[in-house]
């Protein structure tokens, strides 16, 4: 099988360049200045080179609290960009999975949110992860969308971010009023590829076992990592973000229960996992 993968400098593009050692067939991992999306002759070009037997589309226009001031960006890319592969994979035949979020919530649900729940994004990002799976699946009948939430892996991101600030300050302030799922890039990945060889086209959630809100997130982080910096809680109200968050996020992976079974390990052991693997310059410096 040959796969491409959009969004190869992402940290799902990294899981995946990871994983290609280890895959019988051929992943063809292409970061933006290879490919942009939003360039429909490019997107043919690619496709006519490597006439792929599936598609992973990890390129997204991400900046969640920008996209408030963006808006023609995060949709040019999350939108049109998408539509450019859906169509392209429609030409070739090819199976394509959409990473979708969390954020096409709005947070209000007091349990974790199903696939066959009501979406209802509460921002720009939101809507523009949205309307890319709305357009994919007018698109491309052979589709995956895999909504995922509070990813990490390999390069900038929140488990890195309160490593560095621990060895910077005596005391941390994080958010306790948000709660959702951190989901590691590797499992996914994983998950995403178990997901292709099959013909169970869907939505599906794929993200991490168990919840937490990001200041619980951050105490396990620095349990994990052995440092005593004091985390205090705050409410999300403290920091002047643009874009408005969905204090529950949480995702149940029930399409996968009800295919056979949620194979996704619990957060707190996919983070040890990860900060076990960490190289010692970033984890222990």
């Amino acid at each position: 099988m040959k796969i491409i993968v959009t969004g190869g400098a992402g940290q799902l593009g990294r899981a995946f360049a990871a994983l290609a050692g280890s895959f019988a067939g051929q992943l063809v991992i292409l970061e933006s200045h290879a490919l942009d999306v939003t360039n429909l002759a490019q997107v043919h070009s690619i496709f006519h080179q490597v006439r792929p037997d599936a598609v992973i589309h990890a390129a997204a226009y991400t900046a969640v609290d920008a996209a408030e001031a963006a808006p023609e960006e995060a949709f040019r890319v999350n939108v049109i960009g998408t539509r450019n592969i859906a169509a392209a994979c429609l030409q070739y035949d090819s199976k394509l999975v959409y990473l979708s979020s969390d954020y096409v919530f709005d947070g209000r649900q007091s349990r974790p949110y199903t696939e066959f729940d009501c979406p209802n994004p509460l921002n720009v990002y939101g809507r523009s992860k949205l309307e890319g799976e709305f357009i994919a699946a007018r698109i491309c009948p052979r589709l995956f969308i895999v909504r995922t939430s509070w990813l990490y892996g390999d390069g900038h991101n929140f488990v890195r971010t309160i490593l560095k600030l621990a060895r910077e300050r005596e005391y941390l302030t994080v958010v306790n009023d948000q709660t959702g799922t951190p989901t590691y890039a590797a499992d996914l990945a994983q998950g995403i590829m178990a997901l292709i060889e099959t013909d169970g086209f869907g939505t599906y959630h794929l993200s991490n076992g168990g919840y937490c809100t990001w200041y619980d997130f951050a105490q396990e982080i620095l349990r994990l990592a052995g440092l005593p910096t004091v985390v205090q809680p705050v409410s999300t109200g403290t920091f002047a973000a643009a874009a408005l968050r969905p204090r529950y996020s949480v995702l149940r992976n029930y399409m996968l229960e009800l295919s056979g079974g949620d194979y996704f390990r619990c957060w707190q052991e996919a983070l040890a996992d990860y900060i076990a693997k960490m190289p010692l310059g970033i984890s222990e410096r």
